[in-house]
């Protein structure tokens, strides 16, 4: 999906709003593999001591702000679908419609600054969880370091919520009303049909279902997401395996799903198949 869209961009002045969507997408989702696979490393064979005071809150904060960026990215490639595709008259959505090229930038730029401001905390709540463990405190002030604790933990669920609920709400509204809208124009179309087989028909069942995929994995990854972010698993429990286990598995269907849906993917892996001149079946 990156080669595919960056070299339909390379040399051109303008970026279409679906590529820029779809580069960032992928970009962050490869960076977080990335990170994720680094994380391990320094987890292996760094000092338990060393990597607590010096990587852990950078670790976090990154990989949260990464998470955070797929959520954004993801719900915007709906909302870009639900503006392009469905058929709305009211003047508001013909006005998105119009204008949806020069909004993207902005759109995506607010969503890396949404989601950085929402994973600042967790390399604060970070440290100072490690310096509450690791510095030895007066008894007189263990009142106040609750009640700053308590503080703390309330903004950080409130930029937590706040990180991962808008996108959440942007992509199950516009999913919704683009299957609503397909599925309308398909019974229109088999109203009218002719008892032929109607390519067009087809074209609409097959971005039914593969909007319904895309919220499918969306909101799997987000329920996965939001149980490993609130620690509501016990460390190496089942439960919070299958949740890393679907994290893991929901950006690659998600990606297929993208792939299949658009003939620009599908047909870049059957070139790079003809220049190893290799036989495709």
């Amino acid at each position: 999906i990156l080669a595919a869209s960056s070299s339909s961009c390379i040399g051109s002045k303008t970026w279409p709003p679906y590529d820029m969507i779809v580069i960032s997408l992928s970009s962050s989702r490869i960076t977080l593999q990335c990170w994720i696979i680094l994380d391990l490393f320094l987890t292996i064979f760094c000092e338990p001591s060393y990597f607590e005071e010096n990587i852990y809150g950078i670790i976090k904060t990154v990989y949260m702000f990464l998470n955070y960026s797929n959520l954004w990215f993801g719900a915007w490639l709906s909302v870009f679908y639900c503006i392009k595709v469905a058929s709305f008259t009211q003047s508001f959505f013909i006005w998105l419609k119009q204008r949806i090229a020069r909004l993207m930038p902005w759109m995506l730029l607010a969503s890396w600054l949404c989601s950085f401001i929402a994973a600042i905390p967790f390399a604060w709540d970070a440290y100072s969880v490690h310096d509450n463990f690791t510095a030895p405190r007066p008894l007189t002030n263990s009142s106040a370091m609750t009640t700053t604790r308590r503080d703390n933990l309330g903004l950080l669920i409130l930029l937590c919520n706040a990180g991962i609920g808008m996108p959440l709400i942007l992509c199950v509204v516009s999913s919704v009303l683009l299957i609503q809208s397909l599925w309308i124009h398909t019974r229109q179309m088999q109203n009218n049909a002719s008892g032929f087989r109607d390519p067009s028909l087809e074209a609409h069942m097959k971005a039914i279902k593969s909007v319904c995929s895309l919220l499918i994995f969306y909101i799997a990854y987000f329920i996965a997401f939001t149980f490993l972010l609130y620690d509501l698993f016990l460390r190496f429990s089942t439960q919070k395996s299958i949740c890393i286990a679907v994290m893991a598995a929901c950006p690659t269907g998600h990606s297929i799903v993208i792939m299949w849906s658009n003939p620009k993917f599908r047909e870049l892996p059957a070139r790079i198949w003809h220049h190893t001149k290799c036989p495709v079946r």
